[in-house]
């Protein structure tokens, strides 16, 4: 394994590079919750975007970042033989192949270093969007006279202003420039283009893009050149353009409306003493009115300033990556972990859209998206995260679908990003996950009795049918026959959720494919196919709702009465579950009833009548899987196809296996143990690289399977066609965890960590990707679900630092090859609004399954010992009765 790209240098993440720049496609996220997004590459290609409609730079691909000419630069000229991009972007190579280049990068600033010795200079160029909301990003550039002469030159800043939607990108590129109106500031250039242009509807825009530079004298740029055709001239080159090249002033008779913009800032001649360094400010923004640019110029027009937000800015990441965090025998992977960690938090504010790679494209999150992040935000903010749990539930439709996109505000629902009339037969699975950690490490289990709406659009029972009455311009909330908004609670939105897909099943009574599972590729077995894996995580859901039923101690619950239907057990002619016709005839019931709205009666149902009608649904989807799914290969069959036939096994004489269709029989229990032992087996056997040291996603099936999905149209090795998908692997080790196999579990976890880090095959920053692909390349960084899932597991599972119904748990399984040459490991996090340091103890480095938990102290005073034990509970209120509101030092004796 080696790590050629970068080195960490401290212990809070940050780290150098000398060959990032070698790297094309390696790009850095910039942003604060504005939110104001930008990404950066190492020569500072990249875009800025506070949406799709308002881009400052021109959006970027992965693609783009190395065949696009746009950038942001800063151009350094001489003498008509040196003149250098101070970033490297340059038709000029004979100058900047003496370029000597150094990255550092930390909680989220970045910057480069370039020092050239045929021109006798070293530019270091700081980029960061501030921490305080502020909406735009800034370029602090230093140059320093690194030789013994003085030295002479001019200075330019190029950068071109895109000001527009992402969609104008191939819809009328050259149409939507004419709406530009460009004014020339003192200090740079504004862009307020006339209409926002949209063949649909072209609304008026109220949007600015600036960028503005000063010196660090406060002076402003001697010359101004407000275009592109004015910068480049005839030969429209940014990485040779005229008005550089050719040291030429601007035209004043050149035209300057409506055209592609730029802001080309040329400074006076400057002239720098032997180790003199002088220093300019590029601010780049996007606003809604001209004051608000004079307010943020006065707040970032000095070098001081600069360097004072720069460094609130890496204090506000630091403090937000510092509520979980490790102290392991592997310093690299405790910093790793730290990217790790914040890349929760980028996906709300990017989405899956804003970075170089993209899924949608379009903005906002999905709702699997929505759920995976608020994990992460339960184990860290569960004060703050309650009030979007219950906003988030309001994007469930009554048939037991949902909104597919998430907007930017809370509760702010979007029916499909492309207007496509379909549903993931997953979705229904997530919330409640998310809901009971949230009780699990609050004790709030009053929350299911919170209220929300519906949501109500076009689509009727699970998209089948279109509500034809159902305008765009009506609410988006459901309603009852009179007329009224209808509130449900988060408890009857679960159980909508859940209910309605045990009836929803295909020919062969598992719950039906629809549209996809969480394997978006799977998405041509709508009419016929079947996911045995979710069908079995559906079951655990079912189990789970019993189980809160029992916790949260009512005689009896409030429902709409409609939802009675699907509680076939509770009325006089229960069905046999055997009978999938008869399900679907309770289902086709319940929409029929449902479609057009709720009577707006409610009906008191008996608690442990509804708890034992879960727990007997439970049962059956449980014993029909294992009953019908357990090969003789010795796995789990997860799908049936859209000629309903079995996906898994050995078909035509070729293996295939799914770790998909692995990982949710061991989540849910479903698996017995023997049988997780052989799952395991084989999942290394048939899955596990050989070469590469990943677990892949699926075998290869070695032809399309247009009766399936997309997935298998794609190369073998990428995507969800074999890759080493990271999301669906750490839920792997998690369902092994949690099932009681630690070193298995770890096994995988440290596959990840070590393809990660081994920047000569995966060429990324510090993270976790969404997959590595079949050269070992992470692609897709920062934004996957797979990194909540990680500080989920590394807390409750690995180090078993968790609740239990409010109480606070203490159950390791940690690994004798994680205690290296140490005897203790810790991990510190929150619980209870405590900050608490658990420190597992180890005196002999056994390993899991040959320690017990010996001796427990708080603060340095034992509160038990002689435990002998794999589990311990601190009852919710001894934990506050034993703890401080400062910090806690929790210590764990294994022996």
């Amino acid at each position: 394994m080696k790590n050629l790209l970068w080195k960490f240098i401290d212990n809070k993440g940050s780290f150098v590079s000398e060959t990032a720049h070698k790297i094309n496609t390696l790009y850095f996220p910039l942003c604060n919750h504005y939110p104001f997004m930008s990404c950066i590459s190492p020569d500072l290609h990249g875009d800025i975007k506070t949406d799709n409609d308002s881009f400052l730079l021109e959006p970027v691909s992965r693609i783009d970042l190395s065949n696009s000419k746009v950038s942001r630069n800063f151009w350094i000229y001489i003498n008509p033989q040196k003149i250098w991009s101070v970033t490297g972007v340059s038709k000029n190579t004979d100058i900047i192949k003496y370029d000597k280049f150094k990255l550092e990068a930390g909680l989220l600033w970045h910057r480069i270093i370039r020092q050239n010795k045929l021109i006798g200079l070293m530019a270091k160029i700081t980029s960061f969007v501030p921490a305080s909301g502020d909406p735009l990003e800034i370029m602090l550039v230093e140059i320093t006279n690194v030789t013994s002469r003085p030295i002479k030159f001019i200075p330019t800043i190029a950068i071109p202003i895109y000001a527009r939607s992402a969609n104008n990108l191939r819809d009328h590129r050259h149409v939507s420039s004419l709406l530009n109106r460009i004014e020339k500031h003192r200090f740079g250039v504004m862009v307020k283009p006339t209409l926002l242009f949209n063949e649909a509807g072209h609304r008026k825009n109220f949007t600015i893009y600036f960028v503005l530079a000063t010196d660090q004298n406060r002076l402003w740029p001697e010359y101004i050149y407000p275009t592109q055709e004015e910068f480049t001239g005839e030969i429209s080159d940014l990485e040779a353009p005229e008005v550089v090249f050719n040291n030429l002033r601007p035209d004043r008779n050149s035209p300057i409306q409506g055209r592609e913009a730029m802001a080309g800032l040329r400074f006076k001649k400057n002239s720098l003493k032997p180790q003199e360094t002088y220093a300019y400010i590029i601010l780049m923004g996007i606003v809604k009115d001209e004051e608000q640019i004079v307010r943020l110029f006065n707040r970032f027009n000095t070098v001081d300033k600069v360097k004072n937000y720069l460094e609130e800015t890496a204090r506000y990441w630091q403090k937000e990556t510092s509520q979980i965090s490790l102290d392991t025998a592997d310093r690299k992977f405790d910093n790793w972990f730290r990217w790790v960690k914040i890349q929760p938090i980028l996906r709300r504010i990017f989405g899956c859209s804003f970075l170089p790679d993209f899924d949608y494209g379009k903005g906002g999150r999905g709702w699997r998206d929505l759920w995976q992040d608020c994990l992460y935000l339960t184990l860290t903010e569960p004060k703050k995260i309650k009030e979007s749990i219950i906003d988030n539930f309001a994007g469930v439709r009554i048939d037991g679908s949902n909104a597919t996109i998430i907007g930017q505000k809370p509760g702010e629902f979007i029916s499909d990003r492309n207007n496509i009339n379909r549903v993931w037969m997953d979705h229904g699975i997530w919330p409640l996950l998310c809901v009971h950690l949230y009780i699990h490490q609050t004790a709030d289990i009053k929350i299911l009795l919170k209220k929300t709406t519906y949501f109500k659009d076009h689509q009727l029972n699970r998209s089948q049918l279109i509500d034809t009455n159902w305008k765009p311009t009506d609410t988006k909330k459901l309603k009852t026959k009179d007329g009224k908004i209808y509130k449900g609670t988060l408890l009857e939105h679960i159980l909508v959720e859940n209910l309605v897909q045990f009836f929803n099943v295909g020919p062969h009574n598992h719950i039906r494919l629809e549209n996809a599972d969480w394997n978006d590729g799977l998405d041509m077995a709508a009419e016929f196919g079947e996911s045995v894996t979710f069908s079995a995580l559906y079951a655990y859901n079912l189990k789970t709702i019993a189980e809160l039923l029992e916790k949260l101690k009512q005689p009896n619950i409030v429902v709409f009465k409609e939802l009675i239907i699907l509680l076939d057990s509770l009325s006089k002619n229960p069905i046999s579950y055997k009978d999938r016709l008869a399900k679907r005839k309770i289902l086709e019931n319940y929409f029929q009833t449902t479609q057009h709205g709720l009577s707006g009666k409610k009906v008191t149902l008996p608690t442990h009548k509804v708890k034992a009608d879960l727990i007997k649904k439970a049962n059956w989807i449980s014993e029909h899987i294992r009953k019908t799914e357990w090969l003789k290969e010795g796995f789990f069959n997860g799908y049936y196809n859209n000629d309903k036939k079995r996906v898994e096994g050995k078909i035509g004489g070729i293996l295939r296996m799914t770790l998909t269709g692995q990982t949710f029989p061991i989540m849910s229990g479903i698996a017995t143990e023997e049988q997780t032992k052989v799952i395991f087996n084989n999942v290394k056997h048939y899955l596990k690289d050989s070469r590469l040291g990943g677990f892949r996603l699926n075998t290869d099936f070695k032809h399309e399977q247009l009766n399936l999905g997309r997935a298998f149209s794609f190369v073998y090795g990428d995507k969800e066609n074999g890759a080493f998908f990271n999301h669906m692997a750490v839920m792997f080790a998690y369902a092994l965890y949690k099932r009681g196999f630690a070193r298995e579990g770890y096994e995988v976890i440290e596959s990840i960590y070590n393809m990660a880090v081994n920047t000569k095959q995966s060429k990324i920053y510090p993270c976790i990707p969404e997959y590595f692909n079949s050269e070992g390349r992470g692609m897709y960084s920062y934004l996957t679900g797979s990194a909540s899932w990680l500080v989920l597991l590394i807390l409750t599972q690995m180090f078993g630092v968790r609740g239990n119904y409010g109480d606070f748990v203490i159950e390791p399984k940690l690994i004798a090859a994680q205690f290296r040459n140490r005897n203790n490991l810790s991990i510190a996090t929150s619980f209870a609004d405590r900050n608490i340091e658990v420190k597992f103890i180890n005196p002999f480095k056994k390993d899991f399954g040959r320690y017990l938990i010996q001796r427990v102290s708080f603060n340095r005073k034992t509160i038990a010992e002689n435990i002998k034990q794999t589990y311990f509970l601190v009852p919710r209120k001894k934990f506050l009765t034993i703890t401080n509101t400062q910090n806690n030092l929790i210590e764990v004796l294994l022996d």
